[in-house]
C-alpha cells in the first residue's frame, strides 16, 4: 500500500450484488459491484445499534476479470482503492454526480466455496497477481465511515444500459 497517499480509501463488507463484467470499445475489462460496509455501536443508554453504508465498486483490467470470476453477493472483501467523482446526464437529461472507489487490490475474506483466502491485486496499468494462503483467518474488523462526509446522490445503473465512463 502505498504510504504517502493521502486519498486512499480502504473497506471491509460483502457484496450486495455479483461483478458485472464488462468491455470498453478498446477492450479493456471493467468490472462493477455493490459493497455494503456496517458499524455497530451502543449508544449511552445501552442501545445497540447498526448503519450500513452502500458503496459502488470498479475495477479495470485483469483485476476486473478476476474479480468477476472470484466473487459473487454475499462474499465478504477488502478492497483498497481511490474515490472518485463523476458526473453525467440521465436520459432525462438531468445532471447527475455517482461515487465510486475504484480498486487496485482485493482480498477476499470469507471462505465460500473453498478453503483459501484469496488475495488479488492489480493495478490501472493491467497486470495483477493472485496468491492464494491456505488456513489464513482474517481477523479484522469493519472500517467505520465518518457520516460527516455529506450525502452524494447516487443512481442506480439497469442491466443492460450502460453508465458513462
Amino acid at each position: 500500500m502505498p504510504s504517502r497517499c493521502l486519498n486512499r480509501v480502504m473497506l471491509i463488507g460483502n457484496l450486495t450484488r455479483d461483478p458485472e463484467l464488462r468491455y470498453t470499445p478498446a477492450g479493456m475489462a471493467v468490472a462493477s459491484f455493490g459493497l455494503a460496509t456496517n458499524r455497530v455501536w451502543v449508544t449511552k443508554q445501552g442501545e445497540r445499534k447498526e448503519d450500513a453504508q452502500f458503496h459502488r465498486i470498479v475495477a479495470w483490467n485483469k483485476l476486473a476479470e478476476l474479480c468477476s470470476q472470484l466473487l459473487s453477493k454475499g462474499r465478504r472483501v477488502y478492497v483498497d482503492g481511490r474515490i472518485q467523482y463523476r458526473e453525467f446526464n440521465d436520459q432525462e437529461n438531468n445532471k447527475k454526480q455517482i461515487a465510486e472507489i475504484v480498486i487496485d487490490d482485493m482480498i477476499i475474506l470469507d471462505n465460500k466455496g473453498n478453503n483459501n483466502d484469496h488475495n488479488v491485486s492489480g493495478d490501472l496499468g493491467g497486470e495483477a497477481d493472485m496468491s492464494i494462503n491456505e488456513g489464513h483467518e482474517a481477523q479484522i474488523e469493519d472500517i467505520v465511515i465518518p457520516d460527516d462526509l455529506g450525502e452524494i446522490p447516487v443512481t442506480e445503473d439497469k442491466k443492460g444500459e450502460e453508465m458513462p465512463f
